[in-house]
């Protein structure tokens, strides 16, 4: 079950009763109500695709007290169709990870016929969407529930880099961007687990590893779960990222690097594998690194290419285990010191503070 990030809403007698361009007095219900705080409390962002006066409608939400609640909302008069995939290109989603809610089943039939990958609900049904499988994520984290202010900071954030009149790097540079990596704890687990569930285009595997999967990893003293997080002077940007690494003597072996696609600008993934391969080349290794093909993480391939790694035969590959999955392709580098990035601050944990054992 693919679990939707993004509820598109349509207005008139659906999230309100009511036609405002016919001058109808326009409420929202107490149960859709619950429902649009439920969902931002879970982490699924929220839009408007709506056939209005964009003025009049917003000055409405805003009266009613719900307009934060919406992000890249869509409301004027052309196809709600290109408005639902406006909304999903601008928020890099796929749109199987897209819901579109309208009273209207013409309009519902409209968006199914261009982006039948969307899914469509009745707005009889809006009330009853929080008890749904597809709106349940299987974990809520401190993240999910600042999801869509955090959203919100990196529109802010991009209003200003469309201002800026230098290189992108010097933009960058007065972002302060900061980079942490910790070892995952028990109040991070939720969040790793999340993170492999969420990000599809800089996921290395596609591999979801959940609670369970995790708890055993980090118990293991020869593997490392890593949570990644970021901020800069607009705000936390959350957890970003995890790493899923396994240590030998001679090999380290990433099982997993999966990035959001929120920070891929910014150059997480890339600050990232250099980190993670200089301290390889310090401690005298070779890397291995599993990625499978999907449909969408070109991006990660990309990285990985980037960063060096390739697919030539190597004797220290014998030593790992069976793929995660099937279709995994097994990448090495023989790594050597590398700066780690020129506009990120980056404050790691010491990969060589744990023994590595063997056997």
């Amino acid at each position: 079950m693919t679990i939707v990030k993004c509820l598109v809403w349509d207005l008139d007698n659906t999230l309100w009763r009511g036609t405002l361009a016919e001058g109808d007095d326009v409420e929202v219900p107490e149960g859709i109500r619950r429902v649009i705080t439920e969902l931002d409390a879970r982490g699924v962002l929220q839009s408007i695709a709506s056939k209005n006066d964009h003025d009049v409608a917003w000055a409405r939400l805003e009266q009613v007290g719900l307009a934060e609640y919406f992000v890249l909302p869509r409301i004027g008069w052309g196809p709600k169709s290109v408005s639902v995939k406006e909304i999903a290109e601008e928020l890099n989603f796929a749109e199987s990870t897209i819901a579109f809610v309208d009273d209207q089943p013409t309009e519902r039939a409209e968006v199914a016929f261009h982006l039948p990958e969307v899914r469509c609900y009745p707005a009889e049904q809006a009330a009853d969407l929080v008890a749904l499988p597809e709106f349940t994520p299987p974990v809520v984290t401190e993240d999910s529930s600042r999801r869509r202010r955090m959203y919100q900071a990196g529109f802010r954030r991009d209003a200003e880099r469309e201002t800026f009149t230098g290189p992108d790097e010097d933009f960058l540079r007065t972002l302060d961007l900061r980079m942490t990596v910790v070892r995952a704890t028990e109040r991070e687990l939720a969040r790793a687990a999340e993170l492999t569930l969420r990000t599809s285009q800089m996921n290395a595997t596609g591999v979801p590893y959940d609670d369970a999967d995790l708890r055993g990893l980090v118990d293991d003293p020869d593997h490392e779960v890593l949570v990644v997080t970021m901020s800069d002077r607009f705000g936390p940007h959350g957890a970003v990222g995890i790493v899923l690494l396994h240590r030998t003597p001679a090999l380290w072996h990433l099982k997993l690097l999966a990035t959001s696609c929120r920070v891929v600008a910014f150059g997480a993934g890339s600050t990232l594998l250099n980190w993670i391969v200089d301290r390889a080349a310090r401690a005298g290794v070779h890397l291995a690194a599993d990625f499978k093909p999907t449909a969408r993480n070109r991006m990660m391939d990309i990285a990985y290419r980037f960063a060096g790694f390739d697919d030539e035969p190597c004797a220290c590959l014998t030593a790992l285990g069976p793929a995660a999955a099937d279709g995994v392709l097994r990448l090495h580098l023989l790594p050597e010191p590398r700066p780690v990035s020129p506009v990120v601050t980056l404050d790691a944990v010491d990969l060589a503070a744990v023994e590595v054992h063997h056997g």
